[in-house]
């Protein structure tokens, strides 16, 4: 996973872990393995999209770090999150039964290792990408105003559920609970769209029906942040609407169980902006300090 010259003694996924499970449990070996797997992918994404992070050791306060820790008598039982920079996952989620016990329990069809690192590295780059920011007013006005009572709106999600028309409004009911796991969950379903659409376009996939009114799918789009997000949208509604009829033809569950109102659509195209607005100015930068420069941004 390294170059030759490379100074660095673990790629840069793994440099991101700063704590893991006690190996001296075997099992902990295959959920240590199992994170690590889901974290080099979205690690992946991110870079494909610009969006490479910083770990704590390079940057202190702005890096990312992740700790993977289990329950235990002495410390309870560990709650994932994220909190200033760092994420922290419970490695009972790498156990499929115990997660998929949970994805039922709690209506989430997307209650997956890849999922719960998608959505809290949202989190993250909120504050990296929003607070404080030039975007924070239209963060607002679309997503609500973060500063509602975050603990007590979590409460009040748990106790009553997400509201009757919950599908008009928000990817999913854990959206609806504050703005902040809105941008959240949407965060997350986009880099869910651009992971998908970056392999179909690895594969060389295209979808050419033989009725012109069936939706079609081209090779060679762009899928992530140098596309418009008009490109990317068309692209990923013919994508799952084969992904869904063929889980069917197996009598398997739709493998695409979402579906995207309006006011969700401008969500996503808003998380799209932020993206490319963010990777155009890294961009101008980087050519600022090439031209021996020196050019500083949050």
């Amino acid at each position: 996973m390294l170059t030759a010259h490379d100074p660095h003694s673990l790629c840069a996924s793994c440099r991101l872990t700063e704590i893991i499970p006690a190996l001296s449990w075997p099992w902990n070996y295959t959920c240590w393995y199992r994170m690590e797997q889901a974290k080099r992918r979205l690690i992946h994404t991110l870079s494909a999209l610009g969006l490479v992070p910083a770990s704590k050791a390079e940057d202190f306060r702005q890096g990312l770090s992740f700790r993977f820790l289990a329950d235990s008598v002495q410390t309870g039982r560990v709650m994932t999150g994220h909190d200033s920079g760092v994420i922290t996952l419970n490695i009972a989620e790498a156990d499929d039964a115990l997660r998929e016990c949970s994805r039922a329990q709690f209506g989430e069809p997307y209650r997956t290792l890849l999922g719960h690192f998608r959505h809290e590295i949202g989190h993250y780059y909120w504050y990296r990408l929003i607070d404080s920011g030039v975007w924070l007013a239209s963060f607002r006005q679309l997503f609500g105003d973060e500063r509602s009572d975050y603990g007590a709106s979590l409460m009040r999600h748990y106790a009553q559920g997400p509201p009757a028309n919950w599908q008009e409004r928000f990817i999913s009911g854990y959206a609806s609970a504050h703005p902040w796991e809105d941008w959240a969950e949407t965060w997350a379903q986009y880099l869910h769209i651009v992971d998908a659409l970056e392999t179909v376009h690895a594969c060389g996939l295209e979808l050419t029906p033989p009725r012109p009114e069936d939706p079609s799918l081209a090779h060679g789009a762009p899928f992530g942040a140098t596309g418009s997000f008009d490109q990317l949208l068309s692209r990923w509604f013919p994508l799952s609407y084969v992904l869904n009829n063929l889980h069917r033809s197996l009598g398997m569950p739709d493998g695409y169980q979402l579906s995207l109102a309006a006011t969700v659509v401008d969500k996503l195209r808003f998380v799209h902006e932020v993206v490319t607005d963010f990777v155009t100015v890294a961009g101008r930068a980087d050519q600022h300090a090439g031209r021996g420069e020196h050019t500083e941004f949050a």
